[in-house]
């Protein structure tokens, strides 16, 4: 009996690590993210994704594939490498489920641009679904949806 309920107490852990050793990864996922905006290295972002990738623009009702959302974005990269620009961005978190190998994060980001185009700083709920392929966090579908007041974002701390 003693036996069986250690076994099952356990079992019950080893989820729960697994759980917290793959919101480390996705931690570092967005991290390296966040770090290629802020250096502006185009080749290192595109990487974060899935070659099949889908971009969805839920308040235009659109979606690309993500080449030509890479395409779209690359002349801020090029002007953040050139120091024509200094860009960031930023994540939290409202839901994240995930497994070893797949995520579904629910968030907003928080990206700031301030160079030859203008200023911008946009906040933007976001749902991001990724695998994990030969040891790496990809994301497979980023769906951006409607603009987050800044009450929203305060209502969700770093790394939630």
């Amino acid at each position: 009996m003693l036996r069986s309920t250690l076994l099952a107490f356990l079992l019950l852990l080893v989820p729960a690590a697994i759980a917290q050793d793959t919101i480390a990864e996705l931690d570092a996922y967005w991290a390296e993210v966040a770090r290629t905006v802020q250096e502006g290295d185009f080749e290192g972002y595109a990487a974060t994704y899935h070659p099949d990738a889908v971009l969805i623009f839920a308040g235009s009702n659109a979606t690309l594939p993500i080449a030509d959302g890479l395409a779209g974005w690359k002349s801020g990269f090029d002007a953040t490498a050139s120091g024509a620009q200094k860009a960031s961005v930023s994540f939290r978190f409202s839901r994240r489920l995930n497994s070893a190998t797949t995520a579904h994060e629910v968030g907003i980001f928080h990206y700031q641009a301030d160079g030859p185009d203008g200023v911008t700083d946009a906040m933007v709920h976001f749902t991001g679904l990724l695998v994990k392929k030969d040891g790496r966090w990809l994301m497979l579908m980023e769906d951006q949806e409607q603009e987050a007041t800044q009450a929203e974002w305060d209502a969700l701390t770093p790394g939630n």
